[in-house]
C-alpha cells in the first residue's frame, strides 16, 4: 500500500471521534464570545463616547504596538486561504462532507471572529491607515502561501498544532502590552483571542497524538521534515501595496522580536513543548529511518537555541505605510 493511501486509511480511522472531538474543543456560536462583546455597541447612545475613549487610549501605545498588531489583525484576515488549504488535505471531504470538513468549517468559524474584532478596533482607533492594511490583506489572499505541506495531513497537523501555539504567543504578549499602557479593553480583547489559539494548538496536538498511536514511523518522519525546512508563519507572503513579497514580512517579524512579542526563543520553546507533549524521547520500536528522525529532533532545540542567541535584530523600526510614525505623534 502507498504512503498516502495509508495516511488516507488513517485518517479515515481516525474521523469516527471528530465529532467527540468538536464538543471537546470548539465551542458553539451562542455561547461564545462575539467581536460585539467588546466593541463599542452602535445601538447606544453612548456609542460615540466608547469611541472617543479607545481614541484617546489609542494614543498611548507606541508605533511599534501598532506594527504587530496590525500583523496580527491582516494574518487572521486571510483567514479563506488557511481554510481552502485544510479543506484540500488527505481525508478531509471537502465535496462528500465528512467529520473532518465538519471540524474545519467550525473551526474556520471559531477564527473568523478574530480578524472581525481586531479590524473594527484598528479602525476605530484612527491611529492606522486602513486603506493600506486593506491592500495588504488583498495581497496576501490573493498570492496565497505554500507552507510545504503539500496536502499530507501529518505534515499540516504538525503545523496547525505549532502556529496555533505561536499565535497564542503573540496575542497574549500584546495583550500584557496593552494592559500596560493602561488600555484594557483592547488586553482583555488580544487575551480572550489568545485562549482560542491555545484551544485549538491542543485540538490539533491532540489529533497529531492521536496518529502517532497508529502510524508512528510515518508521523515521526512528518514531524521532522516539517522542522527540517522550518515553519514558515502563515503572513510570510506578507507584502505592502507596490512592495515586494516577504519584504513586510521580514519587518513585521523584526519588530514582533523587537518588542518581545515573538522571538526566535518562542520558536525553539514551542518545538520543546512539541516534543514533550508528544514524548518523543520516550518511542520506542521505531524504524530506523523513524528513529534517525527522533534523534534529529530531540537534539534540535539545543541547536537553535545557540542559532537564536547569535541573532541581532535591527534597532531601527521600517516604516509601514499601514502605520506612519509622524501620525502617531
Amino acid at each position: 500500500m502507498s504512503l498516502k493511501n495509508i495516511r488516507l486509511e488513517v485518517m479515515q480511522h481516525l474521523e469516527k471521534d471528530v465529532d467527540q472531538l468538536i464538543e471537546k474543543y470548539l465551542i458553539p456560536a451562542d455561547s461564545i464570545w462575539q467581536p460585539t462583546d467588546f466593541l463599542p455597541n452602535s445601538e447606544k447612545e453612548s456609542f460615540y463616547d466608547e469611541v472617543r475613549e479607545i481614541r484617546e487610549l489609542s494614543k498611548e501605545l507606541p508605533y511599534d504596538f501598532w506594527v504587530v498588531l496590525v500583523g496580527d489583525m491582516i494574518t487572521e484576515e486571510a483567514l479563506p486561504t488557511y481554510e481552502s488549504w485544510l479543506m484540500d488535505v488527505e481525508g478531509v471531504g471537502q465535496t462528500e462532507r465528512n467529520s473532518w470538513s465538519k471540524w474545519v468549517r467550525h473551526w474556520t468559524a471559531e477564527e473568523n471572529r478574530h480578524g472581525d474584532v481586531l479590524n473594527k478596533y484598528l479602525y476605530l482607533s484612527g491611529r492606522v491607515n486602513m486603506r493600506e492594511i486593506e491592500k495588504t490583506t488583498q495581497h496576501l489572499i490573493s498570492d496565497g502561501f505554500d507552507i510545504g505541506t503539500d496536502r499530507d495531513p501529518y505534515k499540516n497537523f504538525v503545523y496547525t498544532s505549532f502556529q496555533e501555539l505561536a499565535t497564542y504567543i503573540s496575542h497574549n504578549r500584546v495583550a500584557k502590552i496593552a494592559k500596560e499602557k493602561g488600555n484594557r479593553q483592547l488586553s482583555k480583547m488580544c487575551k480572550i483571542i489568545s485562549g482560542d489559539e491555545m484551544r485549538h494548538h491542543h485540538a490539533y496536538s491532540e489529533f497529531v497524538e492521536r496518529i502517532f498511536a497508529v502510524d508512528p514511523n510515518q508521523m515521526m518522519l512528518a514531524f521532522q521534515y516539517m522542522m527540517k525546512q522550518k515553519i514558515a508563519m502563515p503572513a510570510h507572503f506578507l507584502r505592502e501595496s507596490g512592495g515586494k513579497i516577504s519584504t513586510a514580512f521580514e519587518e513585521f517579524s523584526n519588530t514582533a522580536q523587537r518588542i518581545g512579542v515573538y522571538t526566535s526563543a518562542d520558536y525553539v520553546d514551542i518545538l520543546q513543548k512539541l516534543i514533550d507533549r508528544w514524548e518523543i524521547g520516550n518511542m520506542t520500536q521505531l524504524s530506523d529511518e523513524a528513529e534517525k528522525a527522533r534523534d534529529y529532533l530531540m537534539k534540535l532545540p539545543s541547536r537553535m537555541t545557540r542559532l537564536a542567541e547569535r541573532m541581532k535584530v535591527p534597532e531601527n523600526s521600517y516604516e509601514f505605510k499601514w502605520v506612519q510614525p509622524a501620525a502617531l505623534k
